[in-house]
């Protein structure tokens, strides 16, 4: 294989990469993988830090953040919190972040509904306006009839 082959070969891959990477569809999954990480950030610090210490506190003062069972503690190490059963190694059931995850979870999915809701509306919308029909075999015969009329001279009609 030739050195200019092979830049050839090269060349044409780089082009391909790029007409791949800037086509629209490309650069919209970006920004919608930008947006969505953004978008989780917010709902896990709505989540972490409005509803579940409301939700907490209406049900008994309860931390969910906290909330979890120890299954297997051999050293009968006290394990005040999540982060100290993590940190001694003794194994839980840790229930309340697995409910913290199940609300952002929902949160997510119902805002998803939403949009694909709004899109599917927007789509049923623009199928409603059809686009206006193309003239007949008819409309085009009687209008290159008039134009031949008016090009040898005949009186408009």
């Amino acid at each position: 294989m030739a050195i200019s082959e092979i830049s050839t070969r090269g060349t044409s891959f780089l082009k391909e990469f790029r007409d791949f990477a800037v086509k629209g569809n490309m650069i919209d999954l970006a920004i919608g993988v930008i947006i969505g990480a953004a978008f989780g950030t917010i709902v896990s610090s709505l989540v972490d830090d409005v509803f579940m210490p409301i939700i907490g506190l209406l049900i008994g003062g309860v931390d969910f953040s906290n909330l979890f069972f120890v299954l297997s503690n051999p050293n009968n190490v006290p394990v005040p919190s999540v982060a100290a059963a993590k940190a001694a190694g003794v194994a839980t059931l840790n229930v309340g972040i697995f409910i913290n995850a199940l609300v952002k979870f929902t949160i997510i999915a119902f805002v998803l509904f939403l949009v694909v809701k709004g899109i599917n509306a927007m789509k049923r919308q623009a199928a409603k306006d059809p686009a206006p029909a193309a003239p007949s075999k008819q409309e085009i015969l009687l209008t290159e009839i008039r134009d031949a009329l008016v090009k040898n001279g005949a009186p408009r009609v």
